[in-house]
């Protein structure tokens, strides 16, 4: 499974070096009901889904904090985060939910500032929601027991541009580094009709993107009848909904890509060229000690075939930097999978222990020099996207505008374009932006965006 277990394509790269965890300030929360989301874009689609549930239920003035548990940081954060929303205003009760929570509930019972912890399953039932004094405190069932995933139908998104559909739930993979599936259960797949009835009732009402998630999504459907994949679910999707603009999907595991999904990236302009890439290493040894799926050969020929398929595509990738027992030559064979994959879009992070791991319990790299090697990933990572945008210079698209005056090239690259409501979809030319700072032209996501100019 991904190491973010979906973003992130991710579409979002994270904000800061931990994968799972959200930015934050200081600033007072505003009134009203409020949900603080850490981690995949999997946690997005579902604190939609108890936005509803709590607005129904009178929770007027809750802080629902969705957390992460991909690493021991996340976890940190989000205590941290309940503490301090705890300081802002202490009358307001905070319920506790996701990963972090469904995996050590009793850890987030014991904190004071919480009035109620919730299971990743609870979290999705009206009637875990309800107000009542009779609701237990507490309410986690065993998540390894759970075996069918019941669809979970939104109208809409606070904001119309990009919409998050949960098709897939947990992960049948043991990764060595990773807790994750403790957290989400055994994979359980949305069946196909419930799919496109809900990215048919978001098209009605407006979304223009459309991207498929869940905690491990090329493992969809083995256990729905007639097995279909995931390739299979996006090509009777694009078919079923004419009328939905643009497909992406979040972190993927090469090694599961299908003919199927082959077939829509070579004929189906609707399906973005974009595909984020589950790597997390480039050396054979350290993948085993992972207990990935692939090897190194198999990373360079999945994206050679994709990218003779649609010469457009653009990669992202999930790479863990500093794994037990990794050494700077082995490192080095991530290193340089960014030039020979040719990835553009990288979320890296200093491998973390986590307790109950595997990955825990073998020798470990120091911890600064972890943090090297990642800043190192991170660099090289900026360069080839800062290439890839000086490329983009001159280049006709059709962009989708987000909030902020930006908007979104089909390879997810970000353009300023400033006088449009989110939302729409603009065939523009991509400029250098006159604004950024010299030397600047071509930056990274971080960084001050290209410009793009309207085609009359």
């Amino acid at each position: 499974m991904s190491i973010r277990h979906a973003n992130t394509p991710s579409p979002e790269p994270p904000a800061n070096d931990q994968p799972g965890a959200e930015a934050h300030s200081d600033a007072p929360l505003a009134a009203g009901l409020r949900i603080q989301t850490f981690g995949c874009r999997l946690n997005f689609y579902e604190s939609e889904v108890m936005r509803r549930h709590a607005e129904a239920a009178g929770l007027d003035d809750a802080l629902i904090i969705n957390t992460c548990a991909v690493t021991s940081e996340a976890q940190r954060q989000a205590e941290q985060a309940i503490r301090r929303a705890h300081r802002q205003a202490p009358e307001r009760p905070i319920i506790v939910t996701g990963c972090a929570a469904q995996i050590a509930p009793e850890r987030f019972a014991g904190m004071p500032q919480v009035a109620r912890v919730l299971g990743n399953e609870e979290k999705l039932t009206a009637e875990a929601w309800g107000a009542s004094d009779d609701q237990a405190r507490v309410q986690v069932n065993d998540i390894m027991q759970a075996t069918s995933l019941a669809p979970q139908l939104i109208d809409g998104f606070d904001q119309q541009t990009r919409a998050f559909i949960q098709v897939q739930q947990g992960c049948d993979h043991r990764c060595t580094f990773c807790i994750i599936p403790y957290g989400r259960g055994n994979a359980r797949s949305v069946p196909m009709g419930d799919v496109i009835e809900q990215v048919r009732r978001l098209v009605e009402n407006g979304t223009k993107e459309v991207v498929l998630t869940g905690v491990d999504i090329t493992s969809y459907g083995p256990d729905l009848p007639g097995a279909p994949s995931l390739g299979q679910l996006v090509r009777r999707l694009l078919a079923a909904v004419p009328e939905l603009p643009r497909l992406r999907l979040s972190s993927i595991d090469s090694i599961e890509i299908d003919q199927h999904l082959l077939h829509v990236l070579a004929n189906e302009p609707r399906f973005m060229p974009h595909l984020h890439l589950s790597l997390q290493a480039g050396n054979d040894l350290i993948l085993k000690r992972m207990k990935r799926r692939h090897l190194r050969a198999d990373a360079l020929r999945v994206c050679r075939q994709i990218r003779a398929l649609r010469p457009d595509v653009v990669f992202g990738a999930d790479l863990i930097a500093g794994f037990p027992t990794e050494t700077e030559e082995q490192f080095q064979d991530s290193l340089a999978l960014i030039e020979d994959c040719g990835l553009i879009y990288l979320h890296v992070f200093p491998y973390s222990e986590r307790e109950g791991t595997p990955a825990a319990r073998m020798p470990q790299v120091a911890k600064p020099l972890r943090k090297e090697r990642a800043a190192r990933l991170r660099a090289a990572g900026d360069a080839a996207l800062a290439a890839f945008s000086q490329s983009q210079i001159g280049s006709r698209c059709t962009a989708l505008t987000e909030q902020g005056g930006v908007a979104r090239s089909p390879q997810f690259l970000p353009l300023a374009l400033p006088g449009f409501a989110a939302g729409q979809l603009v065939e523009v030319e991509v400029q250098t932006n006159a604004a950024a700072a010299p030397g600047n032209a071509a930056p990274s996501l971080a960084g001050q965006p290209l410009s793009a100019a309207v085609l009359s």
